[in-house]
């Protein structure tokens, strides 16, 4: 059977079953349960204290208002990173390289900042489909620009993490790929090759943090203009 470099991208099978739900639970089985003793190990007190930090840092421009969703954004960020990292495991299957995945994720949140902000401030939500001092005959064209505008921003964040999570793997498929096949024909450039690998798979895991990070700071400043 022939393979193709997307078949990665696949939801794996087992029985006939889909196991895109268990890879979507898992990571929640991974992180260190708090302990009943008075102190903590060193593993939960790094975890601790980057939840702490990254809530810390998220919410600075936020009004307090906006601080009951601290709790819900920190977990998203958590749930992403988590399964962007383990997608860069040999033999694992990544969700958020699924669009519908994303969109699942980007489209309800976005939708409740939305909400929020046409039931407790509507006329300042509604203000942001006209920016002040537009000239009369632009009106229209604005609102309707603004409009559009609003209604693509789950699609732009359901997009950005699918493509730049897709085109790292796919890379790295592509690299791997060569380095395999010269490592007979040219050892040489075969080792170059995977020293590029190596490189790029660090190179991955900063994106896998940085989109995660992108995709929560993202509904965190739609969440700013709407509380």
């Amino acid at each position: 059977m022939t393979l193709s470099f997307f078949d990665q991208f696949e939801s794996p099978l087992f029985l006939g079953i889909p196991l895109a739900a268990v890879a979507i639970a898992l990571p929640w089985i991974l992180f260190p349960a708090p302990s009943a003793r008075w102190t903590n190990n060193r593993l939960i007190n790094l975890q601790n204290w980057f939840i702490h930090r990254f809530t810390q840092q998220l919410l600075l421009p936020v009004n307090l208002g906006g601080h009951k969703w601290a709790a819900l954004l920190t977990s998203l960020m958590l749930f992403l990173i988590t399964l962007n990292m383990l997608g860069l495991l040999p033999y694992t299957f990544t969700p958020t390289t699924q669009l519908s995945v994303n969109l699942g994720l980007a489209t309800p949140l976005w939708l409740a900042t939305v909400i929020i902000g046409m039931r407790n401030q509507p006329t300042h939500a509604l203000g942001h489909l006209l920016p002040e001092g537009t000239p009369g005959p632009l009106i229209p064209v604005l609102i309707i620009i603004e409009t559009i505008s609003l209604f693509i921003r789950p699609l732009a964040l359901g997009v950005r993490l699918t493509a730049n999570l897709t085109a790292g793997h796919l890379l790295i498929q592509l690299i791997a790929t060569a380095s395999f096949v010269l490592s007979s024909l040219m050892p040489a450039v075969a080792l170059s090759i995977t020293v590029v690998l190596l490189l790029l798979t660090l190179l991955e895991v900063a994106v896998a943090m940085i989109q995660a990070y992108v995709f929560v700071l993202l509904l965190t400043l739609y969440l700013q203009e709407n509380v």
